[in-house]
């Protein structure tokens, strides 16, 4: 005999609950999609048609005009590179820094953790401002050098302590006794065990500082002098501003060109200034969706 298969039945209610919930998010994922999908669609489109407001979800006379405009720009390539050095040497030494600074605050056994713990929270609440930190930079004769960029925001302390939240609660102390008595080093134990173990959380500290390093500006206009040490960021800033400034001494026509292309780049520079960070994500996605929900179920 087959067992007959027992489903219970959605009421009128259920229904129209369900109904109100899928339009719902059916609008918020509208809400959050448009905007990409019309930025991708402008800057693929000619300079007419995105200054008169023709675009609206497909490109509207396909054209590479934007692109062109920014990458026959020497100073495109330069901060490139520099972007991505910045962004990978940083994020290296962030998660290194941040790794072995929660580790040893997650142990009970070390001392001070405490006191040391409080000192780190309240430079969530209080810092010394931008001046002091301009003279510490200068007085390690860091201007204008490449360390001004990695160096000053090297760690960051919410990251500290979501790393020795996951650390608390997923290396247990019984794990360290036991390396202990097989006479393995705070430090072997550290790379042999604690690391592979964590790859969740470095994940999620990975994407965390690339994202900041890859969008990080302000301290190349405070610390940065020479244009080849700038990241892309700054030097997308500078074209649109050359492009909207320049245009002094000119005819309306090429006036009103040369708007059209700054309107035109604008959403082509978006597209430049966030390709890596899309290109990342979908390899580190699977273990940050896991350190995430680890610290939510666990901390």
């Amino acid at each position: 005999m087959t067992a007959k298969k027992s489903t219970i039945k959605d009421t009128f209610g259920d229904k129209v609950f369900l109904t109100v919930i899928y339009i719902f998010l059916i609008l918020v994922i509208l809400v959050i999609l448009y905007p990409l999908i019309y930025i991708v669609s402008s800057s693929f489109s000619s300079p007419l048609a995105v200054s008169s407001g023709k675009v609206w979800l497909w490109p509207v006379h396909f054209s590479l005009e934007g692109y062109k405009a920014v990458f026959n720009n020497s100073q495109v390539i330069v901060g490139y590179a520099n972007s991505l050095f910045y962004t990978f040497f940083g994020t290296l030494i962030s998660v290194t820094l941040t790794v072995l600074f929660a580790y040893p605050l997650s142990r009970k056994s070390f001392f001070g953790r405490g006191p040391l713990m409080f000192f780190i929270l309240f430079t969530m609440l209080f810092s010394g401002g931008l001046i002091p930190e301009y003279l510490i930079v200068k007085d390690l004769h860091m201007l204008d050098t490449r360390w001004a960029m990695l160096i000053p925001k090297a760690i960051a302390v919410w990251q500290v302590i979501i790393a020795r939240t996951f650390f608390q609660t997923s290396i247990p102390d019984e794990l360290v006794e036991a390396s202990e008595m097989d006479g393995c080093s705070d430090l072997r134990f550290l790379m042999s065990i604690v690391i592979p173990l964590s790859k969740p959380i470095i994940a999620v500290l990975v994407l965390m500082y690339a994202v900041f390093q890859w969008n990080s500006y302000f301290d190349a206009m405070i610390y940065l002098k020479s244009e080849s040490l700038f990241p892309l960021q700054v030097v997308l800033r500078n074209i649109l501003i050359v492009n909207t400034t320049s245009s002094a001494g000119m005819d309306a026509g090429k006036m009103m060109e040369l708007k059209q292309l700054a309107d035109l780049m604008k959403y082509s520079l978006i597209v430049v200034a966030s390709i890596p960070v899309l290109i990342i994500y979908p390899f580190v996605q699977r273990h940050f969706m896991k350190g995430v929900m680890i610290g939510s179920i666990k901390g």
